[in-house]
């Protein structure tokens, strides 16, 4: 996992968008954020991975293929949908077993993304009410567990003045000292 400031200029979402020179990001500046992550390699992941969603509570998971094969007709939209700024009401946890892709994060007060590269082998936890968004890299292809507190659920809020006075979202402040 390598974590680095997006450099908002114009062009492919897949490309990696980082200033030259890169200005990266630490894991504990995530960290700071509520953004946790790990590095778990792949070959013999299940014990740790298991071991991680106990201490967390993850009760459910499941398998995505986010790719043209993997989704079929249905990728364009959920391409473009996955790419719109938006958060959860629960925590969203990938760990990835094969391709890669980018999380972005927003940084609050700064409203900075922090794009995330992730590759096989790693873990990562977005805490609930943080705005992200998602998008695959010029591979096309990503192989992601996900895992759930509850019953598979993903329900994206788009950033809006509903969003910013979520419950939620409200919380997710309060956790890293921003707000009342």
């Amino acid at each position: 996992m390598r974590a680095y400031y997006f450099d908002n200029l114009p062009g492919d979402q897949r490309l990696p968008h980082d200033y030259v020179p890169s200005r990266p990001v630490t894991r504990e500046a995530l960290a700071k954020m509520n953004v946790l992550s790990w590095t778990i390699p792949v070959e013999g992941y299940a014990a740790e991975v298991d071991e991680i969603a106990r201490a967390r509570g993850y009760k459910n998971r499941d398998t995505i293929d986010v790719s043209r094969e993997g989704m079929g007709e249905i990728y364009e939209s959920k391409i473009k949908g996955f790419f719109e700024e938006h958060m959860h009401e629960d925590e969203e946890i990938r760990y990835i077993l094969g391709g890669s892709g980018f999380f972005d994060v927003r940084e609050t007060p700064s409203d900075d993304w922090i794009r995330v590269a992730m590759e096989p082998g790693d873990l990562l936890v977005l805490p609930a009410g943080i705005y992200h968004r998602f998008t695959l890299d010029e591979t096309d292809r990503i192989l992601a567990l996900r895992l759930f507190q509850d019953e598979p659920k993903w329900v994206p809020h788009p950033r809006s003045e509903a969003t910013d006075a979520n419950v939620h979202r409200l919380g997710y402040l309060r956790t890293i000292g921003v707000g009342a």
